[in-house]
């Protein structure tokens, strides 16, 4: 195997950006991403395996953002926000925010 590259990869936005780790092994090519340990992939060669991990990666982060997103919703029904709400709303009454 040879020496490990370090490719950056950015989700959505420049401020998001995670660092994938490379390298040929034999006549494939390996790679992985240490934030999210779900992407590791394997490909002939290094431009393909860039593409998979990149797209392995928007598919995680998406899978795991629709499921906060679910969570939300059904915490939001359970009311287990409520109290959120009720803190809010008597910080304001106290005079205790500021208009942005």
């Amino acid at each position: 195997m040879e020496k490990t590259q370090t490719v950056e990869i950015q989700y959505l936005d420049p401020l998001e950006t995670y660092t994938a780790h490379i390298q040929r092994n034999g006549s494939a090519w390996i790679g992985w991403i240490p934030e999210v340990p779900e992407v590791k992939c394997k490909e002939n060669s290094r431009q393909e395996l860039l593409q998979t991990l990149e797209g392995e990666l928007h598919a995680i982060l998406e899978a795991e953002w629709e499921e906060w997103c679910k969570q939300l919703e059904e915490d939001i029904n359970a009311g287990k926000l409520d109290h959120l709400e009720e803190k809010a709303l008597e910080d304001l009454r106290a005079g205790r925010c500021k208009d942005l």
